[in-house]
C-alpha cells in the first residue's frame, strides 16, 4: 500500500510583513491582515497561486479571501464553503481554494464547487456518521471548467466525490482511505441525460475500502484515468457505464467486488456504443486483478473495448466475463490468467456476443476459456491452455 498522502505540515505566517507579501503574490483585492496570533492566509501544496483558503489554527478554522478573514468557527466544512463562495462572481477562468489542516464533516452534507474553481486539500478530510441522497465530500452539477488538485480523505461519505452533469474536469491526485459509505468517486450524466458529460480526466486514484465502487462513470463522452488502485472495496473497481471515447492507463485492484458479482474492471449499459456501432474507442493498457469478484466484465449490449494486457489471479469469481458484447480485444500485448473460466457467455434478452477476440493468454491454475453459446465471429489464438468451443 502507497504511504499516506499529504503529510507535509501546514505552513503559517506568523507575521504582518510575510502576510502582505503573501497578499500580494497571491493576487488578493485587500490586504487586510488577520489579527496578530492568528494564523495567516493558506499555502498550496503543489505551488499554485491562491485566491482564497480555509486554515486550521488549532480548535478555530479560518476562511480567507486573499488575507481577509471572512469566518472564523470550530466548522471545517463552513470554513471551506465559505472560501469557496468567496471568489469572483461571473469569472471566467480558474481561481484556487486551499485547505490547509485536517478536520471532519458530516456524511449527510457536502462541499459545493462551482464553474472555475480549483479546490486543493492539503490535510486530510474526514466524513463521519451517514448521509442520504446526492451529498458527498466533493459535489458539483451542472458546471464546467473545474479541478481537484488534491485530496484525502477517510470515513464513510455517501460519494467522495460526486459530478453531475459537468464538463472539463479534471482529479489530479485523489487518495480515499474509506470505511464504508458508498462510491468513492461517481460522474455522471443523470441531472439531464440528453447529453453525456464531457471531457473528464483522472490522473491518479488510490481508493480502499469504498461500501460500493473506487471510480463509477455514467452518460460520460471523453474519459481519460491514468492509474487506479482499488482495495477491497465493496463491488467493483472501475465501472464504466454508457460511456464512450475512454483511455484508461492501469487498472489495479485487490479483493474487488469480494463475493460479487461486479468486477475489478467492468463496462455495462451500453458503455462502448457510440449511435448504434461498435468501433474500438474504449482503451484500456493493463488490468490486474487479484482475489475479489470478477477480474475483467463487459455486459449489456457494451463493447468497442480493447485491453492491452491482463494479469488476473485467482479471482472469486469469472476472471473475465463477457456477456452479450460486440467488439472486444483482450490480452493484445499479452496477459496471464490463473484459475476460473474466461467464458463467453449471454442474456436472451440481448443480442449475443460478436467480433472477440481472446490471444496472447496464458492460463494457468485450471483456468480455461469457456464458449457457451456460440458467439458471432470469436478468435482464439495463442493462448496457452484448455479451451471449450459451443
Amino acid at each position: 500500500m502507497p504511504s499516506p498522502l499529504f503529510a507535509r505540515p501546514v505552513r503559517r505566517l506568523r507575521t504582518a510583513s510575510l502576510a502582505a507579501l503573501a497578499a500580494v503574490a497571491m493576487g488578493a483585492t485587500s490586504l487586510a491582515l488577520a489579527a496578530p496570533g492568528h494564523a495567516a492566509p493558506g499555502t498550496s501544496c503543489t505551488g499554485s497561486t491562491v485566491h482564497a483558503s480555509a486554515v486550521q489554527d488549532g480548535g478555530t478554522w479560518r476562511a480567507y479571501r486573499g488575507s481577509r478573514e471572512l469566518w472564523s468557527g470550530s466548522d471545517m466544512r463552513t470554513a471551506i464553503q465559505r472560501a469557496i463562495d468567496s471568489l469572483d462572481a461571473g469569472r471566467t477562468s480558474k481561481q484556487r481554494v486551499v485547505v490547509n489542516g485536517n478536520g471532519t464533516m458530516s456524511a449527510n452534507a457536502r462541499i459545493s464547487l462551482p464553474s472555475h474553481t480549483a479546490f486543493e486539500s492539503c490535510g486530510t478530510i474526514h466524513v463521519s456518521g451517514s448521509g442520504s441522497g446526492n451529498v458527498a465530500g466533493v459535489y458539483m452539477r451542472g458546471a464546467r471548467d473545474i479541478e481537484v488538485a488534491r485530496l484525502a480523505m477517510t470515513g464513510t461519505p455517501v460519494y467522495g466525490i460526486f459530478a453531475r452533469n459537468v464538463d472539463d474536469l479534471r482529479l489530479r491526485d485523489i487518495d480515499m482511505r474509506l470505511s464504508g459509505g458508498g462510491i468513492g468517486v461517481r460522474i455522471d450524466n443523470h441531472g439531464d441525460r440528453s447529453r453525456f458529460a464531457r471531457n473528464i480526466a483522472i490522473d491518479r486514484a488510490y481508493v480502499s475500502g469504498a461500501g460500493s465502487h473506487a471510480v463509477e462513470t455514467y452518460g460520460v463522452d471523453g474519459f481519460t484515468l491514468g492509474t487506479l488502485t482499488a482495495r477491497d472495496v465493496r463491488e467493483s473497481g472501475l465501472l464504466l457505464n454508457q460511456t464512450i471515447n475512454a483511455r484508461v492507463g492501469t487498472v489495479d485492484a485487490v479483493n474487488a467486488g469480494a463475493g460479487t458479482g461486479y468486477a475489478a474492471f467492468r463496462i455495462a449499459n451500453r458503455a462502448g456504443r457510440v449511435g448504434s456501432s461498435y468501433p474500438t474507442n474504449i482503451e484500456v493498457g493493463t488490468v490486474r486483478a487479484s482475489g475479489g469478484g470478477r477480474g475483467i466484465f463487459c455486459v449489456s449490449e457494451s463493447g468497442g473495448l480493447r485491453v492491452d494486457r491482463v494479469e488476473l489471479t485467482n479471482t472469486g469469481n469469472n476472471p473475465v466475463l463477457i456477456e452479450n458484447c460486440t467488439n472486444v480485444s483482450l490480452a493484445t500485448s499479452g496477459g496471464t490468467v490463473s484459475r476460473g473460466d474466461v467464458r463467453l457467455a449471454e442474456r436472451s434478452e440481448f443480442p449475443g456476443n460478436r467480433d472477440i477476440t481472446l490471444q496472447n493468454l496464458t492460463l494457468t491454475n485450471g483456468a480455461r476459456v469457456v464458449e457457451n453459446p456460440c458467439a458471432d465471429n470469436l478468435v482464439i489464438r495463442n493462448v496457452s491452455g484448455p479451451v471449450s468451443r459451443c
